[in-house]
């Protein structure tokens, strides 16, 4: 219920600012290693594509049983004078940041193969599991900042937004910093075989990354008590509240809706997110153009930002989310059957297919709030960030798929490793269908899903909303 406590300051935009900076020290690690650590793996560390994918695979699949572990024991701990989630959130942020910056080392560049994938799985499981310590209170911290709709749409806006910052930051710093052309015109890694270009970036991102969570930290304010789990319910041991707890996340429809177009898009965002990177520098040969798109690209969060709330307010998440998915299927379908060399054109689709999922990003973590709230009004239990992890399981999967695929496709096409490398006609090919055309897939799948499954149109959520206000005025009234 809501802190009675009149020493609690109202919510605001200072709240929504600093919930923007959490999401940009969480982009500073993740889009980072979401867009280059793949590159870096199989460009300056020569291992090949497939290995990295199945690395992806495993790591995200350990990092998905992670999130859940990791939601219920944030869920079952105590809250402290300052709050619960954005403690526990800070006390993590040192360790995922420096993991980050471990990940993209190169002393062991000469040692053997082996050698070279032990420490790729060591370091970047590691990292994925301090990651999750830090982003599952993070995205729990939502349900407690504000009880009220309008509040919460904000403030899954500003996580947007926030995140735009870091993708314009990575998307197009990065390319520039880590690439260049050698004399025949091929855009090949800056210095070459054992270069340390990728430790300085990725320790700029972790300084980054440390600094954004503090201010997320400092600007936010817990107002919403949660729920006291610390005790065991009707005699339950702490294994059987757990998988208590999990059942009735899972049971709801809103969230298994949620978790299938969470799945689809992920599949489609970071499988394009990591190809970028590949199509723009072999198939089209211009690493540059790569910057200019994620600049439009990143700006298109920022021209969405303003319209969000009213829009939300007008059609809902879920209508939001349904024309998001609707349009990135229309833009992909669009390259694949054109199958263009004009790296304009391709910019221009590709561009307008990211503008449309912006629609659905820019309030997905409000429709995460309104699985909370659903899941309360139908199951009478809340456990904001057992739910929250259940959801970022899902992402994880989705993330761990994509990574597969990314490997895997770079060896089904013939990709060649090395920073100097440069690939026959048919491996662009190949390339060009498997950016285009599985993405598209994805996209279709998340807007059949967000039909026909996930339930919460705007009037029930609203319905939700009226509900649970009233149980909490019994409860603080009572």
């Amino acid at each position: 219920m809501t802190n009675p406590s009149s020493s609690v300051k109202p919510f605001s935009l200072k709240d929504k600012v600093g919930y923007m900076f959490g999401d940009f020290g969480n982009d500073f690690m993740f889009v980072f290693a979401s867009s280059f650590l793949m590159v870096f793996y199989t460009k300056v560390m020569g291992i090949s594509g497939a290995v990295v994918g199945v690395l992806f695979l495993v790591a995200r699949l350990v990092d998905a049983f992670a999130d859940v572990t990791v939601g219920v024991i944030v869920d079952r701990s105590k809250s402290t004078p300052g709050g619960k989630y954005r403690v526990i959130m800070m006390r993590m942020a040192a360790p995922a940041a420096i993991f980050s910056f471990l990940m993209y080392q190169t002393f062991c560049i000469n040692s053997s193969m082996g050698v070279k994938i032990l420490y790729m799985y060591v370091t970047y499981i590691i990292w994925g599991i301090l990651y999750s310590c830090v982003n599952i209170p993070y995205g729990s911290m939502a349900s407690v900042l504000s009880d009220k709709p309008e509040d919460r749409t904000g403030l899954s806006t500003f996580r947007s937004v926030g995140a735009a910052f870091a993708q314009l930051v990575i998307g197009v710093a990065a390319p520039l910093i880590i690439y260049e052309t050698d004399a025949a015109g091929n855009q090949i890694i800056r210095g070459g075989e054992g270069t340390n270009i990728f430790m300085v970036v990725s320790g700029l991102f972790a300084v980054g990354s440390f600094l954004c969570y503090f201010v997320c930290y400092k600007l936010t304010t817990e107002r919403v008590k949660a729920e006291d789990h610390t005790q065991s319910k009707n005699g339950e041991n702490g294994f059987r509240q757990i998988v208590t707890m999990l059942k009735g996340a899972c049971a709801s429809r809103s969230m298994i809706g949620i978790i299938g177009a969470a799945i689809a898009l992920l599949m489609a965002m970071l499988f394009l997110g990591q190809m970028a990177s590949y199509i723009y520098a072999d198939y089209f040969q211009n690493a540059a153009m790569l910057s200019t798109v994620n600049l439009f690209t990143g700006l298109s969060t920022f021209i969405i930002a303003p319209i969000a709330v009213p829009l939300a307010e007008r059609i809902g998440h879920k209508a939001m989310g349904c024309i998001g998915a609707a349009i990135g299927a229309v833009g992909m379908l669009s390259l694949y059957i054109l199958h263009t060399t004009n790296v304009v054109l391709f910019s221009v689709l590709y561009f307008v297919t990211f503008f449309g999922i912006g629609f659905f990003n820019i309030v997905i973590w409000a429709m995460i709030t309104d699985v909370i709230d659903d899941i309360e009004v139908t199951k009478g239990m809340r456990e904001d960030a057992t739910c929250y992890s259940v959801y970022s399981f899902a992402r994880k999967l989705g993330q761990a798929f994509a990574g597969w695929f990314s490997g895997a496709a770079l060896t089904w096409i013939g990709y060649k490793e090395g920073a100097t490398a440069v690939q026959s006609q048919k491996t662009l090919d190949g390339l060009y269908t498997y950016v285009t055309l599985l993405p598209a897939i994805f996209f279709i799948a998340m807007l059949a899903i967000l039909v026909f499954v996930y339930p919460l149109s705007k009037k029930r959520v609203n319905e939700n909303t009226r509900k649970l206000q009233s149980k909490r005025a019994a409860q603080n009234n009572g």
